[in-house]
């Protein structure tokens, strides 16, 4: 596996430390990353997001969502259940997991919701008005005639 040296990316730029780090975090995960449990991310409108997290056999109790550090983070504990049942075929997975999925800057989670076996977790970018793009108005220079003198006044 091949690893790359960020250090002069952070020392030649002031303020971007966040790219580097995102830089960092996408070529230090191993290729081999779990993927249980499988999810989706669809757009579902112009700056918001739904993630869909399938958790067929685990309940509201089992699963905790939690947002820190820019980060959302999903886990799942099953309760052990009846330990003296006999399977003859064990197909669905209810194993432990955590998934966490980097949020970008002002990425807010607005909801969740457990249907039919799939865990839903809306988010909603809300940019500040003070960061929004704003037109500048351009005012019209001063008349030139207003600043010249009269010669004749003058003299």
């Amino acid at each position: 596996m091949r690893r790359f040296d960020m250090t002069p990316l952070y020392r030649a730029t002031v303020g971007f430390d966040q790219i580097a780090d995102l830089m960092d975090r996408a070529l230090a995960s191993d290729v081999g990353q779990n993927s249980y449990p499988p999810y989706n991310i669809e757009k579902t409108e112009e700056d918001g997001w739904m993630i869909s997290i399938a958790v067929a056999g685990f309940s509201d109790t089992d699963l905790a969502i939690e947002v820190k550090e820019r980060s959302l983070v999903i886990t799942g504990r099953k309760a052990d259940e009846g330990k003296d049942r006999k399977y003859l075929h064990r197909g669905i997975a209810t194993r432990a997991f955590e998934r966490r999925f980097h949020l970008a800057d002002h990425v807010k989670v607005t909801g969740a919701s457990h249907v039919d076996g799939m865990l839903n977790i809306d988010l909603l970018r809300e940019v500040p008005e003070a960061l929004k793009p704003r037109q500048i108005e351009i005012s019209k220079a001063p008349s030139s005639d207003a600043n010249v003198i009269d010669a004749e006044k003058v003299n």
